[in-house]
């Protein structure tokens, strides 16, 4: 059942579940998707994140759209989202898009590699076989323009947030923060712990599409070596 929350004069929240995990993801995905297919001119943009979809609309071009519109546009929006989510199917969410990563673990760009090994009683090496092992999914982005919060990850290398975080973080570094890995698309201040540092651009602004990865997204981390790293610099310069 799909709960919604008013939020503000313009915005409705529709919940899909209390917990995160990969079904009430693609129930979230399945949502976005509705929204895509049935646009209205009211419509603002929607915004999908870890058990949640905020709607974002234009009041004044309801109540002009809908001359017999005899409610609130906030009660307006909430019965469309229910008529529309009825189509609700989670099975039909577009086949996720893999994108590979490629990471220079360590080598002075993962300053916490050797923190989150201690913590977790395993070698570097270990964590970098752990962290790279596996795809995540991307469940939102968030924070930063393009910032990728990804689930997914082995508890084996769960690690805390730094108790003081760091003013600058460059951009490409790859963090772990609890049972989450993440990506900083921009030079940014933040409490992750750093363990590598990734050559590609998550977010280049003056793009069509600005962002690297999307909601539903898998991402697979690729160790790379510092040679490697540098190719992939001079490439791009």
């Amino acid at each position: 059942m799909v709960k919604f929350y008013s939020m503000g004069e313009n915005a409705v929240l529709a919940e899909f579940g209390t917990k995160i995990n990969e079904s009430v993801h693609k129930k979230v995905q399945a949502a976005a998707n509705l929204l895509e297919i049935h646009k209205q001119d009211w419509m603002i943009e929607y915004i999908p994140a870890f058990t949640t979809l905020t709607l974002f609309y234009d009041p004044l071009k309801i109540i002009s759209a809908e001359k017999r519109i005899r409610s609130l546009p906030y009660e307006f929006v909430c019965r469309y989202l229910e008529r529309v989510f009825k189509e609700l199917n989670s099975e039909k969410v577009v086949p996720a898009r893999v994108v590979e990563v490629p990471v220079c673990y360590g080598n002075g760009f993962g300053p916490d590699l050797s923190a989150v090994a201690k913590i977790n009683g395993l070698s570097e090496d270990e964590v970098v076989k752990i962290h790279s092992s596996r795809d995540y999914l991307v469940y939102m982005i968030g924070f930063a323009p393009g910032f990728p919060y990804l689930g997914g990850m082995s508890k084996k290398i769960a690690a805390p947030r730094k108790k003081t975080p760091r003013l600058k973080i460059p951009a490409g570094s790859v963090g772990i923060a609890g049972m989450q890995t993440g990506i900083y698309p921009l030079e940014t201040p933040g409490g992750w712990q750093i363990i590598g540092r990734t050559p590609l651009e998550f977010f280049k602004p003056h793009d069509k599409e600005p962002v690297l990865l999307k909601t539903g997204d898998r991402v697979r981390f690729k160790p790379i070596s510092l040679k490697d790293y540098q190719n992939w610099e001079d490439k791009r310069a």
